[in-house]
């Protein structure tokens, strides 16, 4: 994948005893793009201007808009497969246009304005998913505008997607298109709204969880040596009130405090904490960190998607085989055809609720807000109710037929 950093350009001084700021781009080479921006030297940390430069905030805000930009001109490459046939003065070029300032206002259509929206996010997966609708409106109606995109737009634009796509999956797409433009009209932009009149449809989704019988059979399952790993990860995620595959394999030894698992959720943010149980230790001493990581994924991978992707192959694959002849194929009979990770979290939730243990406390330990926000005491209170909780889910789950009888 390309890469973009600033580079603070030394070898010429300005008049004003400053030096251009350019963005050092590699691809098949280096480049290097000038932007509007400079910075003495003692002004400027390599990324940003330094708390002690005069107006620092503002001109931060400036330079990691324009980083952004820069980036999202790569990352809709990548996501569109054309990264690699891309060539570096062709990529110049277009990173070039994205942050420059100077853009007749009559070119900018849906688009441009999208990517702004998009330029001020950082969490890699909103930028993941505007993309995708990105490309969604790029194949529809690339010259959309404010303008014309009004109610019959829409519902043409719907009809159009629903050829292809599953109504939850193409309301997404609606849904991001009202965010853009929800902050065109605070940017004060334009004035059009046209989801005044026009209604984004959702359909319920298929539950994806497991019964407590069907999470002990995966659980006591004798698999294959290869698929051991992921099914233990499975349950782990589990264990820890299905924690997300992000946050549970970039978790640091040092985010273990007191026999809590303690960490700010990439996806919003939110400090967590949860107590690990005695399963959960158990998983964690047999797949330990060598160094920093808690968990061995990241020892040997580079990207945690990497292996979360092989885990959702494996996770499908567990059940019943039958090789025919000598190195033969193996003919499966998948116990959970349609498994993956994230079923971890709704099989704790569904397995909670059976318990009747209480949809605020349930909803707590998933980490959804209610209400406004509790103090301290609340907060603790909450803690010893959602470890109760999930050690009622684990007892659940660890009953043998003999204690149902």
């Amino acid at each position: 994948m390309a890469t973009v950093k600033f580079y603070l350009d030394k070898r010429r001084e300005k008049k004003d005893g400053t030096y251009p700021i350019k963005l050092n781009v590699f691809h098949n080479r280096q480049m290097i793009i000038s932007t509007q921006f400079s910075a003495a030297e003692n002004e400027w940390d390599g990324n940003e201007f330094s708390k002690g430069s005069q107006n620092y905030k503002p001109r931060n805000i400036a330079v990691r808009s324009l980083m952004n930009k820069a980036e999202t001109v790569i990352f809709n490459l990548e996501q569109e497969g054309k990264l690699n046939s891309t060539t570096d003065s062709a990529l110049k070029t277009m990173i070039e246009c994205a942050i420059s300032t100077k853009v007749d206002k009559d070119n900018k259509n849906f688009i441009y304005y999208l990517d702004e929206f998009v330029s001020k996010k950082s969490n890699i997966g909103t930028r993941t998913v505007y993309s995708t609708t990105r490309n969604k409106i790029l194949e529809y109606d690339p010259k959309c505008t404010f303008d014309s995109m009004d109610k019959k737009w829409l519902t043409n634009f719907e009809a159009w997607m629903a050829q292809t796509m599953k109504v939850n999956a193409y309301a997404i797409h609606l849904r991001n298109i009202r965010a853009v433009f929800n902050y065109a009209i605070d940017e004060e932009y334009t004035t059009l709204y046209p989801f005044r009149k026009f209604s984004i449809k959702k359909e319920e989704t298929r539950k994806r969880c497991l019964t407590v019988e069907q999470l002990r059979t995966l659980r006591d399952y004798p698999c294959e040596e290869y698929q051991v790993k992921y099914r233990d990860m499975f349950m782990l995620m589990f264990y820890l009130i299905g924690v997300n595959a992000s946050d549970l394999f970039l978790a640091k030894k040092t985010d273990v405090v007191n026999g809590r698992l303690e960490y700010k959720r990439h996806k919003t943010s939110r400090l967590y904490s949860i107590r690990i149980e005695p399963e959960a230790m158990e998983i964690i001493n047999k797949y330990a960190g060598m160094d920093e990581y808690l968990l061995d994924i990241m020892d040997s991978y580079g990207n945690y998607k990497d292996f979360l992707h092989r885990m959702g192959i494996a996770l499908k694959q567990i059940g019943d085989t039958e090789r025919k002849g000598l190195g033969g194929k193996k003919n499966r009979k998948p116990l959970f055809s349609n498994i993956s990770s994230y079923w971890s979290r709704h099989t704790w939730a569904t397995l909670a609720a059976e318990l009747d243990i209480p949809v605020e406390t349930i909803s707590r330990a998933m980490g959804h807000s209610i209400g406004s926000d509790v103090t301290s005491i609340y907060i603790k209170f909450d803690e010893k109710k959602i470890d109760a909780a999930n050690r009622m889910v684990i007892d659940y789950l660890n009953r043998s037929d003999s204690d149902l009888l």
